[in-house]
């Protein structure tokens, strides 16, 4: 048997290298004219638009400084989030000092305005229940009137006066602040001067109906609640309000 070790290698056992193919440089790439066509459009739309960005931009600016020159001080609407309707900042434009006394202000501007809203839904249940559609609608008056009507009288220059230190703006919240004040104590009270008084959630219509209807009585009762509680927080922002005035000499002011 012959020994594997002396068989001689093959000389077919190596594979000889594949020869080189020749590189064909005359071949070209065909890009098609249509898609570089569309992307130089889409450049000038976008140099376009840009364009139009910047010539914005420009005339804002120039609107806000012809306003800044003119003493025009354009507030961004921030309150509430979720709605923006008011420009409202206490943290940033109110002096820290004032900023307790300007929170119980803002809070019994929140409190009318849950007063207001209850009362309608008081005088609803009254209504459905055969008190007539005059109280409703009275109601309903109250709200939409009462709600602006408070925050551009009174809070605002509050606001305002809090914020510029202005012994004008003070006399205003003053005379218009005592007006609400007015008011809330009216309507906890809610005697019969007009409808019977029925077209606000106080104390005498809540006795009047609770032996009518139970449940149109306790809401009337949740609504005196509501009024008398607005009353003394009222009440008691207008005095820390009068104690600051003469206390920083504003008083003596408007009086020279």
């Amino acid at each position: 048997m012959p020994n594997p070790r002396n068989v001689a290698p093959s000389s077919n056992s190596r594979l000889s290298p594949l020869p080189p193919e020749p590189a064909d440089f005359s071949a070209t790439v065909d890009i098609p004219l249509e898609s570089s066509k569309d992307l130089k459009k889409r450049e000038k739309e976008l140099q376009a638009r840009e364009a139009e960005l910047n010539k914005r931009e420009k005339e804002l600016k120039r609107r806000e400084e012809a306003a800044a020159r003119a003493g025009i001080v354009i507030e961004e609407k921030n309150w509430p989030p979720f709605l923006p309707l008011i420009h409202h900042d206490i943290a940033n434009e109110i002096p820290t000092h004032l900023q307790r006394m300007q929170y119980f202000a803002f809070a019994s501007f929140l409190g009318l305005v849950f007063c207001l809203f209850w009362n309608v839904v008081a005088v609803t249940s009254a209504w459905i229940k055969g008190e007539g559609v005059k109280i409703w609608l009275l109601a309903i008056i109250y709200f939409i009137s009462g709600v602006p009507g408070a925050y551009v009288l009174w809070y605002r220059p509050l606001y305002n006066a809090m914020r510029t230190d202005s012994a004008l703006k003070f006399g205003l919240f003053f005379l218009l602040y005592l007006f609400h004040i007015i008011f809330v104590v009216f309507a906890a009270v809610a005697p019969p001067a007009v409808f019977e008084g029925k077209s606000l959630a106080g104390i005498l219509p809540a006795i009047d109906l609770i032996s009518v209807n139970a449940l149109v009585g306790i809401f009337y009762f949740i609504g005196f609640g509501l009024f008398a509680l607005e009353s003394l927080l009222s009440i008691w922002v207008i005095q820390q309000v009068y104690m600051y005035f003469r206390g920083s000499g504003k008083a003596a002011e408007m009086k020279r």
